[in-house]
């Protein structure tokens, strides 16, 4: 599956509405370890029938990223039921990424 991109007008359906697990990226299009961090999600994403994988720039949807309490990227937001069950901050690995996966899953 691709990594879809999503707004404000989306976020509720494609994030919380969800049935599958869902990990979203916030990230900015200026943000270095952002663009570092792109490549791996779009491998998990084509790997992982697990989770829905998301992304939605800070600088277009600020709404969202005050709701969340973004305060720096990239952050990596799972979501399970339209609840938020983990958080990372800043640039991960593809082996943390699949861990972080696999211990929602688990759940």
């Amino acid at each position: 599956m691709a990594v879809i991109h999503v707004n404000k007008d989306d976020f509720e359906n494609e994030v919380l509405g969800s049935d599958t697990p869902v990990l979203v990226d916030f990230f900015a299009t200026w943000c270095g370890p952002c663009k570092m961090l792109s490549p791996i999600l779009e491998q998990v994403a084509e790997e992982s029938d697990k989770v829905k994988i998301v992304k939605t720039d800070i600088d277009e949807n600020m709404d969202i990223a005050e709701k969340y309490g973004i305060m720096s990227i990239p952050t990596l937001i799972m979501f399970d039921k339209g609840e938020e069950v983990a958080r990372e901050v800043g640039f991960r690995q593809k082996k943390d990424i699949l861990e972080l996966i696999d211990n929602v899953s688990k759940n």
